[in-house]
Order: C-alpha cells, then sequence, then structure tokens
C-alpha cells in the first residue's frame, strides 16, 4: 500500500495500479497479475451478469410508463429477483414491487387474474376508503421483451379511474403485447385526492403480477367475469408501432 502525496490524486484504475481513497487520504495498490476464480464462483459471476442485462431491459420498458419513483433499492432487488431467471425461471420476479413500501394487495383485496388468452381479470370487489384519498387510479401497463436479441418489442398501458369507498364492479384488459419474448405485466395503483396523485410512498405501488415466457398461458376460468366490466381507457402516449393494436377487447367497447 502506498500513499499518494502528489498535488493531483486518482481514484479507479490507471495501468496497473489502483487508486482508493480511506479515511480521506489516498492510496495506491498494484492490480493482482491472476485473480483465482472456482467454477462455482465463475457461474456465480455469469448468473449476476445475465441478471443485471434482463434488469436493465425490465427497466427500459416500464420506465417511462410508470408515474413515480421507485424506491432507491428497486435496481439491486430486481437483479437480485432475477437471478433465477437465468435459468429460464423468470416467473421468479412475480410480485416484484418496484415500491418496496406498498404492495399492490394494500388497496385491492382480490389480485387479478391473466388468462390463457392474455386477458387481465381485475375482479368485482369493495374498495377500502382512505383518509386524504377520494379515488384511486388503476393502470395496467404490458411489455413484450425479447431477451434473446436484447430488445423491449412493444409496450402498452391503459388507465381507469374508481372512487374509493365503493364498490367497485371489475375490469378487463387485453395485455397480449404482439411480437415475440416474454410478456411482462406490471400493476400500478396511485391514491388520487381532488384529481392530484399523492406524494406519499403508502399510496403508491406498482408490481410484476405476471411475467409468462414465450408459450401458452395457463387457463383461468373467465365464465362468470361480470358482462358490464368498464374499460380501462388508452392514454395518450405514443406506442411503438409493433404494438399498435387496441390494448382494450373489442367487447368491452360495444358496451
Amino acid at each position: 500500500m502506498a500513499k499518494q502525496i502528489s498535488i493531483i490524486t486518482f481514484t479507479g484504475r490507471l495501468g496497473n495500479l489502483i487508486g482508493y481513497r480511506r479515511n480521506g487520504k489516498h492510496f495506491l495498490r498494484s492490480m493482482p497479475s491472476y485473480v483465482r476464480q472456482t467454477a462455482a464462483t465463475r457461474r456465480a459471476a455469469q448468473r449476476f451478469g445475465m441478471a443485471s442485462k434482463k434488469g436493465a431491459l425490465i427497466r427500459s420498458a416500464f420506465s417511462g410508463r410508470l408515474d413515480a419513483g421507485c424506491d432507491s433499492g428497486h435496481i439491486n432487488r430486481l437483479t437480485s429477483a432475477l437471478i433465477p431467471a437465468t435459468g429460464n425461471n423468470i416467473r421468479s420476479i412475480t410480485g416484484f414491487r418496484f415500491n418496496r413500501h406498498t404492495g399492490t394487495d394494500r388497496f385491492l383485496i382480490h389480485a387479478p387474474r391473466l388468462s390463457h388468452d392474455g386477458i387481465l381479470y381485475i375482479s368485482p370487489q369493495a374498495l377500502p376508503a382512505y383518509k386524504g384519498i377520494d379515488s384511486l387510479e388503476i393502470k395496467v401497463i404490458a411489455a413484450r421483451i425479447d431477451f434473446a436479441t436484447h430488445q423491449v418489442v412493444g409496450t402498452e398501458s391503459a388507465v381507469l379511474i374508481v372512487k374509493t369507498g365503493e364498490d367497485f364492479k371489475g375490469a378487463a384488459c387485453n395485455v397480449d403485447v404482439p411480437g415475440k419474448g416474454t410478456l411482462i405485466v406490471v400493476l400500478q395503483v396511485r391514491g388520487i385526492q381532488d384529481h392530484v396523485p399523492s406524494c406519499n410512498t403508502k399510496y403508491f405501488a406498482a408490481d410484476i403480477i405476471a411475467a409468462e415466457p414465450p408459450q401458452p398461458l395457463p387457463e383461468v376460468p373467465h365464465k362468470q367475469i361480470c358482462s358490464e366490466l368498464p374499460p380501462l381507457k388508452l392514454q395518450s402516449e405514443k406506442i411503438p408501432a409493433a404494438a399498435s393494436v387496441q390494448l382494450l377487447l373489442p367487447v368491452i367497447q360495444r358496451e
């Protein structure tokens, strides 16, 4: 360990030297000529690298559609959740919270269900009343991501405003974004007061509620779904050409 005594100090790598700071002073050390890695550490490094790349793709797909800031640790938490997905278990990220302080189950007692044909159903239910919140903004964001080519194929979103403290009749939304790749669906819920979103993190949730690889989705019975479900309105955001189809069910549009 050597101390830096020049006027100009540095941190980081410079040739075969590494500069670093400790207790307000700058030091130097030489790079090791050989780094010994076991087979297990190499595999762990590979898994971490793959998870980091997948996490970056997911964040890029949803960052422009989420309406509130994520918590400061969401990048590392998402990478950790994706490490099992390097073995093609992408469903392991289902339930991930972009805001660790609050989940969508705080607002919706009955979790949404995804059918085999790509329809997301939000069941009828009684919505709790909250002090200082008169309505909820429910937003569905769906993205098709091709991890093999490292591309976001398309992203779509739809939104619905509902009153708190009242019975919610339910809703349905087509989230089957066209194209090849993994389908990831995020449900965002924000508390609203007098048409203004709350800045309190306990009134904002954004969870990954579905992550389906490019294969047929598991069938979910939906014969008893209410025939008068309100549509989730398309947002005015620009949608990529690969995902320009209507997000809402035609049967809902005719109601």
